[in-house]
């Protein structure tokens, strides 16, 4: 298959490309670092390709997934793995982080289905956006709002485009706690938290059992991402929630 990654530079999406690129698709990674792009490429396969996209620039979101469709003979699919959350209480927040959680998580997602739809809709293929367990799980995470009502935004924009679109998959994959990859695939998503702000919401997310303990293996979720994308024209998984098993006795301390 022909699957383009947005937000393939690091993090879980970068763990996405390669795994898919491994295990057979055809991978675009799109994001804005290119040297980062272009080292992730290599690692998916002879056939990747990394394009630069700026997911906040339209300009930038329909030339890049037109270069992907064109480079690969069109599209199959996509993978949404673009996401930022600032870890500021509510109180806090300006006008600046509202806009840039939705410009990133909310709008992005709407650009850059927007410019693959056509592609999507000649192949029935299938849209995959991640979602977080804090928008139908756990509920918002103290300190995570704005990420948390964005998310919520992004999946019922899902379900809008599911019903305007019926011959196009449309799935959220809500994630909890994932252990991400290494090096340059490690998880920037806290890179730049408020360590006050961290010392005090994180004792609050333990004693309501947000964290767990225990994390979902990132095989593990390249492995369900790979299912969703290939499921075939005649089903939708509309959501798919993976959620880490809670720790057993022989894994505490």
């Amino acid at each position: 298959m022909r699957i383009a990654v947005v937000g393939a530079s690091s993090g879980l999406g970068r763990c996405i490309a390669t795994g898919l690129g491994q295990r057979g698709d055809r991978v675009a990674l799109l994001a804005r670092r290119r040297d980062r792009l272009e080292r992730a490429a290599e690692e998916a396969g002879p056939d990747a390709v990394a394009i630069v996209c700026d997911v906040t620039d339209p300009e930038s979101v329909q030339a890049a997934i037109s270069e992907a469709a064109d480079r690969m003979g069109g599209l199959d699919g996509f993978v949404y793995a673009t996401g930022i959350g600032e870890l500021v209480k509510l109180a806090d927040h300006d006008v600046d982080m509202w806009r840039r959680a939705f410009d990133t998580n909310v709008t992005g997602a709407a650009l850059v289905t927007q410019a693959a739809l056509p592609y999507l809709t000649e192949s029935k293929g299938v849209a995959a956006y991640l979602s977080s367990v804090s928008v139908s799980v756990s509920g918002p995470f103290p300190g995570l709002g704005s990420y948390a009502v964005s998310k919520a935004a992004l999946e019922k924009m899902v379900e809008a485009w599911r019903g305007e679109n019926p011959a196009v998959g449309f799935t959220c994959v809500i994630v909890g706690d994932c252990s991400g990859g290494e090096g340059e695939a490690m998880t920037e998503f806290s890179a730049a938290w408020n360590p006050d702000v961290a010392a005090e919401v994180m004792p609050e997310w333990i004693e309501r059992r947000f964290i767990v303990g225990s994390l979902i293996h990132v095989d593990d979720l390249v492995h369900i991402v790979h299912a969703v994308l290939h499921t075939g024209p005649s089903a939708c998984i509309q959501t798919l929630t993976v959620a880490p098993r809670p720790p057993t006795k022989e894994d505490r301390p």
